[in-house]
């Protein structure tokens, strides 16, 4: 339990979900759709405060951490600080709200986690996000989330970057979470600090979404936000095993959490049935979607909050899932890769080399008008799919990653959820039926004894033929028209590659 000065006015400990939510509509922190989903938005924040995430620097963390990525270090005395005021604002607040929650598989590796708010929305995302505590004494550790979203402190006073403040001390076991209500820094805290712990058990931890078919194979899906880790996990006839966060070792894989956190914008029931289902049932939560004032509907097509509109609900709502979330070792990884180029082939299988380059590269790319100052597309690499989680350096991951692949037979696939015949704005973009049509073949085996054709820039192994798949688009050089461009496009792509392997290891293989 939390020690300190911790006398809170009203504790209210493992309320049921319709007591987080009756209170959080008197507290006016949401309000209910037209299927009775709990509908909140965030203030300021709709997105992670990515450059306000901190570690305390002690003997835990002090060689150990990935500092260069975007990572700042706090000394012990400000961490225990800035803990002290948390507890203070969780003492003065009228009533706080207590969950006791657990992140990963007892078969495997599970944390415990105690969480405490002043707000019941965010007790109740932890219900969804989170699994079921199995008791004391039955995980492997126990973490504490002190959650203070309303609270302002002196970033002067603290010598901070702003009044945000996302910091975990591991020698405290703790994580304060301040200035911001965005519900992803609550799931993705956590997730970090699995990515932190789990190495030392000879555990990869995974941002990736992993499925199961009828016959019992598992798949992972590697990949950066909007290239369809989500979408392409959870899909129609297969089991969802989790869609975000898993571990891998020789013993299999396992999900770490008890529910999705789906991407909303331009969720429909025609492209993502099971997803739209899930999250328009009673008690759903959703977050930064548009409600009309009327509250009789949800335009998941409305971007005037954000793009980054979420759905929560525990996997529970979805029909067809492993039950326990612990699944055999995959016998096919996905690394997707939203290429706006549109020089990569829309499927390729690596070999060995370049399932480690692509690994350490996770490259996808961002649009215009998706940040400020981007006019064109650009290349961006996010280590390990998933960068600014991972803790530790990449070739802890990257090491973990190959000797499971050098001791299990597990094909690795590069799938491109971008664009084909031309790069963002005169290509197409690959339709989510092709892709899905892709991936369903390489799950039914149909590409085991494929014929495959080498991509001139990048090596890559393209198969001459899919079905259902127009054979015009498998190669990218076939898929445009302007050749010269196409080459040019392809060259100048492959090189930044080289680049940024460079960055990271020194040398390069592709």
């Amino acid at each position: 339990m939390v020690k300190l000065d911790f006398t809170p006015k009203k504790l209210l400990k493992n309320s049921h979900k319709s007591l987080l939510i009756e209170k959080a509509l008197k507290r006016n922190e949401g309000h209910l759709g037209p299927n009775g989903e709990f509908v909140i938005t965030t203030g300021d924040h709709t997105g992670r405060a990515a450059n306000d995430k901190y570690v305390v620097l002690n003997e835990l963390s002090e060689n150990n951490i990935w500092w260069e990525n975007n990572i700042k270090k706090m000394d012990q005395e400000v961490f225990e600080a800035l803990e002290r005021e948390v507890l203070s604002a969780l003492n003065n607040a009228e009533e706080v709200f207590s969950t006791d929650r657990s992140i990963g598989s007892l078969s495997h590796f599970s944390l415990g986690i105690e969480f405490f708010s002043t707000e019941a929305s965010s007790a109740l995302f932890t219900l969804y996000m989170f699994k079921p505590f199995a008791g004391k004494g039955k995980h492997n550790d126990t973490y504490k989330i002190l959650h203070a979203p309303h609270l302002k402190v002196d970033p002067k006073k603290y010598n901070l970057r702003s009044e945000t403040v996302i910091v975990t001390c591991f020698k405290k076991k703790t994580t304060l979470i301040i200035g911001t209500q965005y519900s992803g820094e609550i799931k993705k805290s956590m997730f970090s600090t699995m990515n932190y712990l789990l190495p030392d058990h000879d555990i990869l931890p995974m941002h990736s979404g992993a499925n199961q078919n009828v016959a019992g194979e598992s798949s992972v899906f590697f990949g950066l936000s909007g290239t369809g880790k989500t979408t392409l996990s959870t899909d129609e006839g297969l089991l969802l095993i989790g869609d975000d966060e898993h571990g891998m070792s020789d013993r299999g894989i396992f999900n770490f959490e008890g529910g999705c956190y789906a991407k909303t914008y331009k969720l429909s029931p025609s492209t993502e049935p099971e997803i739209f289902n899930a999250s328009t049932q009673f008690s759903s939560y959703l977050e930064n979607v548009k409600l009309s004032d009327d509250r009789e509907q949800i335009d998941f097509f409305d971007d005037s909050i954000t793009e980054n509109g979420r759905s929560s609900y525990p996997l529970s709502f979805i029909k067809n899932r492993v039950v326990d979330g612990v699944g055999k070792l995959p016998k096919n990884i996905f690394y997707l890769s939203a290429d706006a180029f549109g020089v990569l082939p829309p499927v390729s299988l690596l070999t060995s080399e370049q399932v480690m380059d692509f690994f350490q590269l996770g490259y996808s790319a961002k649009l215009a008008g998706t940040e400020v100052g981007v006019k064109v597309p650009e290349a961006t690499f996010s280590a390990c799919f998933g960068a600014p989680f991972m803790l530790r350096r990449p070739e802890v991951y990257a090491n973990l990653l190959g000797n499971m692949m050098a001791k299990h037979d597990i094909k690795v696939w590069l799938i491109n959820t971008g664009w084909y015949g031309g790069s963002y704005g005169t290509g197409t973009r690959f339709p989510l039926k092709t892709t899905r049509t892709i991936i369903r073949a390489i799950q039914a085996g149909e590409l085991a004894n494929a014929q495959f054709v080498k991509d001139e820039y990048f090596d890559l192994k393209i198969p001459v033929t899919v079905n259902g798949v127009e054979t015009s688009i498998l190669s990218p050089a076939n898929a445009w028209s302007d050749k010269e461009a196409y080459k040019t496009t392809a060259k100048k792509l492959a090189e930044g590659f080289k680049t940024q392997l460079l960055k990271l290891r020194g040398d390069c293989s592709l």
